[in-house]
């Protein structure tokens, strides 16, 4: 069992702040990995943290879980918070997230969904992204594009 279930085992549904974190993770050609998550959303690969784990770290365990990909160097973009990132699930849990979003450009290993929290994995340019991708992350990448930019 988890942290987070272990936690639901003793609270319930009642409301909880998780933190995690997400990755910007960026190619040679300039393009934006994505993960096609159940949901049938595009999105970043990113998740919650486990105990004892650094934001980096949990960073990299999600980004290799997900997608098959090591990332290296991690920079800091944001830190999401507040009321707007509260979310309640089909199964009555609620939480409020905490996410630290990191970019990086250090890639290495196979591209390959790990068909579990990842349907699909790929890369795409900026100016292209597939349907069905989530408009945070459309208004996050314009709102960073400057930052996306000069790490290229």
């Amino acid at each position: 069992m988890g942290y987070i279930e272990e936690l639901r085992s003793l609270v319930g549904n009642r409301p909880l702040i998780l933190v995690g974190a997400a990755a910007v993770v960026i190619d040679e050609q300039g393009r934006i990995l994505l993960q096609k998550r159940n949901q049938q959303v595009w999105g970043l690969p990113g998740g919650f943290m486990e105990l004892g784990e650094s934001l980096e770290d949990t960073a990299r365990r999600e980004v290799f879980e997900e997608t098959g990909i090591r990332v290296g160097k991690l920079s800091l973009v944001h830190i999401f918070s507040g009321a707007e990132h509260f979310q309640k699930l089909w199964n009555g849990d609620q939480f409020y997230a905490v996410t630290a979003v990191y970019l990086t450009k250090e890639i290495q290993g196979e591209l390959k969904a790990d068909g579990v929290e990842s349907l699909e994995v790929g890369f795409f340019p900026l100016n292209e992204l597939p349907d069905g991708t989530s408009p945070a992350i459309i208004n996050g990448l314009s709102e960073f594009a400057g930052i996306i930019n000069n790490e290229l």
